[in-house]
């Protein structure tokens, strides 16, 4: 195998991977990813005890267990480009050998649950109520810097988006990935799930009206219009095809449960999100704690 130059992964003094500033032995085969750097206590502060704590930039990190079972929780910050460096990190972690910076032959596998915050795009799913995401469907632009094939039944699903959205040509080509089935099994009930559709940024790419004028006016309504066989758009955001893209590519396990904090069908937003986020918290560490 070959040798992994220094300046393509960048390891720090202390032997930690450079932006997460994390040693491999510090973080969990179950790891929590939240976009808020001030989520990760509100998460950890569940755990029976905190082995690790580590901060670098927006990337905290607390590790710790609840019961017998070890469990990381990482902030990854906002948007698709921070998701490229935690989950690039995250397997460097586990595949990596950082002391003679060849990938391992052996290659291990860990789970990456997102939970985060989400906009609703179908007018049954009510703010406060939680999604669990079955497919991450990126306009983002992150996976397609990489070197990936899709099934013929995505690629059928992402030609009829292109062709009902009218995206044609405004932006590089979507892509789609699911989530993984051993953690989706157990995010049924108390979830609606679907389709989440991630952007590259909350104004413009979410069809938000400011001050500047956007080029697709009607994309929210094409978005929750869209159907392909049983499959509909529930919600979007901003990490989860990065995560589900890269998370296939890299062969981990890879889930999104999101808190509805507004409906964009309705018009709505939460009067109390952080109480919506701390009860997704709760009811994703009782599910953890029973089958994961």
């Amino acid at each position: 195998m070959s040798r992994i130059a220094e300046s393509e992964l960048i390891i720090n003094d202390r032997g930690a991977v450079y932006h997460l500033d994390l040693r491999p032995e510090e973080i969990a085969g179950t790891v929590i990813t939240v976009g808020d750097p001030d989520r990760v206590k509100e998460v950890s502060k569940y755990f029976d005890a905190i082995e690790v704590k580590r901060q670098h930039r927006e990337f905290i990190t607390h590790t710790g267990r609840i019961g017998s079972k070890r469990i990381t929780v990482l902030s990854s910050g906002i948007g698709p480009d921070n998701i490229d460096i935690v989950m690039n990190e995250l397997d460097a972690l586990v595949n990596i050998d950082f002391d003679t910076r060849e990938i391992k032959k052996q290659l291990g596998s860990i789970n990456i649950v997102r939970i985060g915050t989400s906009g609703s795009l179908q007018a049954d799913i009510p703010v406060d109520s939680f999604v669990a995401s079955t497919h991450g469907l990126g306009i983002d632009n992150l996976l397609n810097f990489y070197r990936y094939e899709q099934n013929e039944e995505d690629n059928e699903l992402i030609q009829s988006f292109v062709t009902h959205t009218q995206l044609h040509g405004q932006m590089s080509h979507p892509y789609i990935n699911g989530a993984a089935p051993s953690l989706l099994k157990n995010f049924v009930t108390g979830f609606h799930q679907g389709i989440t559709v991630t952007c590259p940024g909350f104004y413009g790419p979410q069809g938000r009206i400011l001050r500047l004028g956007i080029r697709n006016p009607e994309l929210i309504n094409r978005l929750t219009d869209f159907r392909f066989g049983q499959h509909r758009i529930t919600n979007f955001e901003m990490e989860t095809s990065a995560i589900y893209g890269l998370g296939r590519l890299l062969g981990h396990n890879c889930l999104a449960v999101n808190a509805i904090v507004a409906n964009r069908i309705k018009k709505e937003f939460s009067k109390d999100g952080k109480a919506a986020v701390e009860n997704l918290i709760r009811k994703f560490l009782e599910i953890f704690a029973a089958h994961i």
